[in-house]
């Protein structure tokens, strides 16, 4: 089946300059010192932050750096044409920019508004097949990009639209009910995946124990640094598995618990300090290898998010490579996003923690940087989360540049599922869990 039509309105190579003339007037704002800062708006969409370089009037050179990414389906999209194709005023891309530190106080904002751009969004037929650039250039700030200004400074952006196709996959119940799974293009769902949901046996030696892949299992190496020799206490959650299957029946991917989420001392939930982790695996030549490694927890600030972080594993257990860490609410829930933008820092996209740029990542700067970008870059998934206690049929987005066999898409959806189990394993433990998460005579 067809991968269903997703847009993407890209934000990139941000700057801010002023005219010689104003500097006197401006002594204060100096590209080493005072920093700049925008809100990028694009209507109902959520509101995205990122710094902005200051540079001089002798400098040329613009960094290549994406700043901000709206992600629009095919109806969102349409609906977002038909707006601005009417002969009412366009809906236009809106960019507030600030001088000074992003933060606030009591509330407030701390940074000054120094002005603001506003791009229309006029010329967008077409864009689901093919790209355009709307707006790439210096522009005033104060006005839109059609108007002149007399503001005194400058702000150069490159603005464009690009498909960005994707496969969507929901799940036909919740995780734990070993539900099946569809993959989505419009009103058409054709089953492509079952899942079956149950308990391993606790103890690592029952786990290595099993080198079918039927019954999923990992190595010595790798299972002795995600667990522990020490006796677990006996309020815990562990042994959690979910083995997605293809229609002949043959297993393509697992998520399995092998750190138990247990409750810290003197609290009655997970914490960041000692957080419960899944497997993600995959078959390769007759056996299961680590893909990657999810993390999740309860946020100290407040108790009502859930913490998470995911790896990928390469070959060898070198240089894991953080993809995303963030938090989703544990009332309201979310979506779980591994979303890379080459340059990106965390606060152009909150949903991932790596930085091409920088080389963040616990690995070594240059050869897991390198090692990711090949393999991940864009968008890459993301999951619906719902918040705890609420019935979750997961909904999956997979980029389609990463998909190019059945077990590709498997792993994504193992992901899914794992993220989503891990609301209810990071439930308070002074909450009961329902029966289906429950081990048979555990109370």
């Amino acid at each position: 089946m067809d991968p269903c039509p997703f847009v993407r309105i890209v934000v990139g190579n941000l700057a801010v300059k002023f005219p010689v003339a104003t500097k006197p007037a401006l002594s204060g704002v100096h590209p080493s010192c005072s920093p700049c800062y925008c809100k990028i708006k694009l209507k109902n969409l959520a509101t995205q932050f990122s710094t902005i370089p200051l540079i001089s009037q002798e400098t040329h050179q613009i960094d290549d750096q994406i700043h901000a990414c709206f992600n629009m389906n095919k109806f969102e999209f349409a609906k977002l044409v038909e707006k601005s194709s009417s002969r009412e005023k366009p809906t236009c891309l809106k960019i507030e920019i600030y001088t000074g530190r992003r933060g606030n106080t009591c509330g407030l904002n701390c940074g000054k508004l120094l002005g603001c751009v506003s791009v229309p969004l006029d010329n967008l037929k077409g864009v689901e097949n093919r790209g355009c650039v709307i707006q790439n250039g210096w522009v005033k700030v104060g006005g839109t990009v059609k108007e002149s200004s007399s503001a005194a400074a400058e702000l150069h952006l490159n603005v464009r639209a690009e498909p960005d196709p994707r496969f969507v996959f929901q799940f036909d119940g919740e995780p734990e009910c070993s539900p099946q799974v569809f993959q989505v293009n419009g009103n058409v769902r054709q089953p492509v995946f079952t899942c079956k949901f149950g308990f391993r046996n606790s103890g690592e030696r029952d786990f290595r124990s099993r080198s079918s892949l039927s019954e999923p299992s990992t190595s010595k190496s790798w299972l002795s640094s995600f667990t522990s020799d020490k006796e677990q206490p006996v309020n815990e959650r562990k042994g959690w598995s979910l083995t997605v299957h293809d229609l002949s029946g043959s297993p393509v991917a697992v998520a399995s618990m092998v750190t138990p989420f247990v409750p810290s001392p003197g609290t009655d939930r997970v914490r960041k300090s000692n957080p419960g982790a899944w497997l993600i695996l995959r078959p390769s030549q007759g056996t299961w290898k680590p893909w990657g490694r999810l993390e999740a927890w309860r946020e100290h600030s407040g108790g009502h998010h859930l913490g998470y972080r995911f790896e990928l594993l390469p070959e060898g257990g070198i240089d894991t490579i953080n993809l995303a860490n963030s938090t989703i609410s544990t009332k309201n829930g979310g979506k779980f996003t591994i979303d890379i933008t080459t340059g990106a820092s965390p606060m152009t996209s909150p949903s991932t923690s790596y930085d091409f740029e920088s080389g963040s990542g616990s690995g070594s700067e240059s050869g897991s940087g390198s090692w990711a970008q090949l393999l991940y870059r864009g968008f890459v998934m993301s999951s619906t989360v719902e918040g705890a206690g609420r019935c979750s049929k997961p909904e999956v987005e997979v980029g389609v540049q990463h998909v190019t066999c059945t077990e590709d898409a498997a792993a994504f959806v193992a992901l899914a599922a794992a993220m989503d189990l891990s609301m209810d394993a990071c439930r308070l433990f002074s909450h009961k869990l329902r029966k289906e998460l429950r081990q048979p005579g555990q109370e």
